[in-house]
């Protein structure tokens, strides 16, 4: 059989030259319609919607979390009232600026916190603590609160959030 179009063991692509396709149609969006034929939402519209979601799932709050936990109400009360005491030389709460390095509480809502000062000779370092452990019970629900006042490991920048470094032109 000597015609050129043999049986072969493979398939080879199509050359370019065989047959010409024509490009699809590409997509705009202005060409979009929902599934029940209405209009598409404009970009507006969908940033709201997106915003409104973002918004939802941040400020939802966990399931089932003990009060003592973090993510607790208890827990977060106590965090959210040491965020109202300021560093009297820098102008960022206590907790952002990186001071408090854990808070505990209890079964039986007694809370203890420890925390450190920028430095051992700090000018508040005698009245810091003690605003500390009344601030934390004040909070409703608390029983007791303690305060534990460390020095290891040393305060340094890289302790404070990322909300404090901006605030201080750190970032």
């Amino acid at each position: 059989m000597n015609d050129t179009r043999e049986q072969k063991d493979f398939i080879a692509a199509p050359a370019p030259n065989d047959t010409v396709v024509a490009k699809p149609p590409r997509a705009r969006v202005e060409d979009a319609i929902e599934p029940d034929g209405a209009p598409a939402e404009t970009m507006a519209e969908k940033v709201e919607r997106k915003r409104d979601y973002l918004e939802g799932f941040l400020q939802a709050k966990p399931e089932n979390v003990p009060a003592g936990e973090p993510g607790g109400e208890l827990y977060e009360a106590v965090v959210a009232a040491l965020k109202e005491i300021y560093d009297p030389e820098i102008p960022v709460n206590i907790y952002d600026l990186g001071l408090i390095y854990g808070v505990d509480v209890s079964q039986d809502s007694d809370v203890v916190v420890t925390m450190t000062l920028t430095t051992p000779h700090c000018p508040v370092a005698e009245t810091m603590p003690g605003e500390v452990e009344l601030r934390a019970a004040s909070v409703p629900g608390v029983r007791d609160a303690e305060v534990n006042l460390v020095w290891d490991p040393p305060w340094g920048p890289d302790k404070m959030t990322d909300e404090a470094r901006l605030e201080l032109g750190m970032l």
